[in-house]
């Protein structure tokens, strides 16, 4: 079974830590070898935010790496950040929105986030356009996601990092829908027990983006 080596980037505060470390937990709890990286370095605010998570059926043998199979950006700033681990090998995923995105803390998942930037300055950072730089990447697949568009349209804008997971999941196929739910339900336990409509949003979410990628999953009557 193939191993997955997976870059996420995006602005200090839409979630790429929360996400990632998601991500790792629902492996873990899988059977699968997990580690993530979290790298925000001092500018969790204002700055591109990265982090590394490592799947595979056997033991890790470095923390670190080269290239990755699998490459996400949620930001225009967040492309360039990461051209040092795209190769001809990588997939890429981005959210291809043009409308302003969402404010979403790293701390926490979906809903649960503090406004924390101005929304007219987060826009300008992140906003793509049609003749950027994605166009212009060496890589063997790339797939465009408009999730902070779908968020605002169809469920609510600060799950837009759940709408992304869900295509990460569809793609790295080492763990399904149901154990990421797992792991969000472990991690904010508290959260969704208080709250059951952040539990559904974040779980539509998923849902939402696992199909942009795989299509439309048919449950059995």
């Amino acid at each position: 079974m193939h191993s997955w080596k997976v870059v996420v980037a995006g602005e200090g505060g839409q979630g790429v830590q929360a996400l990632a470390e998601s991500l790792a937990l629902a492996a873990f709890r899988g059977g699968f070898e997990a580690l993530y990286i979290p790298n925000f370095g001092i500018e969790q605010r204002g700055g591109v935010s990265l982090a590394m998570v490592q799947i595979s059926p056997k033991a890790i043998g470095a923390p670190k790496f080269l290239l990755a199979d699998l490459v996400v950006a949620l930001s225009a700033r967040s492309i360039s950040r990461t051209r040092q681990y795209r190769g001809a090998n990588t997939i890429f995923i981005y959210d291809s929105s043009l409308v302003k995105a969402p404010e979403i803390s790293d701390e926490v998942v979906g809903l649960q986030a503090y406004d924390t930037i101005a929304p007219e300055a987060f826009a300008e950072r992140t906003a793509y356009h049609e003749e950027g730089p994605v166009k212009e990447l060496r890589i063997a697949r790339s797939i465009a996601i408009p999730a902070a568009d779908m968020a605002r349209r169809e469920l609510h804008p600060r799950v837009f990092n759940m709408i992304i997971l869900g295509a990460i999941v569809a793609v790295v196929k080492m763990v399904t829908l149901e154990q990421v739910k797992e792991a969000l339900a472990e991690k904010l336990e508290r959260r969704f027990k208080a709250d059951p409509q952040l539990r559904e949003l974040n779980f539509r979410a998923l849902q939402l983006g696992y199909e942009q990628v795989a299509g439309p999953v048919h449950t059995a009557v």
